[in-house]
């Protein structure tokens, strides 16, 4: 992957990571009921989860690549419709409502935390989907697919420990802020998932 391609994949990778999603609102709840540290196990097992859905997309795009030279170019244009089509429901969702638990919660085992976050990475279809819509819009089909896999998923998972933790650990001051602006934050990430899916599928 040439350097200008791994830095716009970053800011990319970044953007979508603070994207409202159901393991960025597990993590949220984790960490208000349970503190910052105990959601380690969460996001330890939402990272795992990523990890096999990236798999699971390289897997089918590199089948993809070896059936057809054109192929890469109609993955990128149908995910480029596909990511405008998520920034205008992201548009169109409300606020993020979080129910305020006031009663002191049981003390989670950690590895019931860290099924939940595996769990709600892999059981979303969408995010299958969206990894496929994704990440063929970085990939260079001139370089070895294994490699290029390697990176994009240290990355976008390296980006997304380091935002969901970030999350776990203001969880109580998030919360509200969310709740009250959130339908501002959700236009502001609906607009770049619709700006990406334009622009990304022509860059070369």
């Amino acid at each position: 992957m040439a350097l200008h391609t791994w830095l716009l994949y970053l800011v990319a990778a970044l953007g979508l990571s603070l994207t409202p999603g159901p393991n960025s609102l597990l993590v949220l709840t984790h960490g208000a009921l349970h503190g910052h540290r105990r959601t380690l196990f969460t996001v330890a097992g939402g990272a795992v989860g990523f990890v096999a859905l990236i798999a699971l997309s390289m897997l089918g795009i590199g089948a993809l690549l070896k059936a057809s030279v054109h192929a890469l170019l109609v993955l990128k244009l149908l995910g480029g419709a596909y990511l405008i089509w998520l920034g205008i429901q992201l548009w169109r969702s409300p606020a993020i409502h979080l129910s305020s638990n006031a009663a002191v919660p049981h003390r989670a085992r950690g590895s019931d935390m860290f099924r939940q976050g595996l769990l709600t990475a892999v059981s979303n279809p969408k995010a299958l989907l969206f990894y496929g819509a994704f990440l063929p819009q970085f990939i260079d089909p001139a370089r070895d697919l294994l490699t290029q896999f390697i990176v994009m998923a240290t990355v976008f998972v390296a980006v997304e420990i380091l935002v969901e933790y970030l999350l776990a650990l203001l969880a109580h001051r998030i919360r509200p802020w969310l709740e009250r602006a959130g339908k501002n934050f959700n236009r502001v990430c609906g607009g770049m998932f619709a700006a990406m899916g334009a622009a990304l599928p022509m860059t070369h």
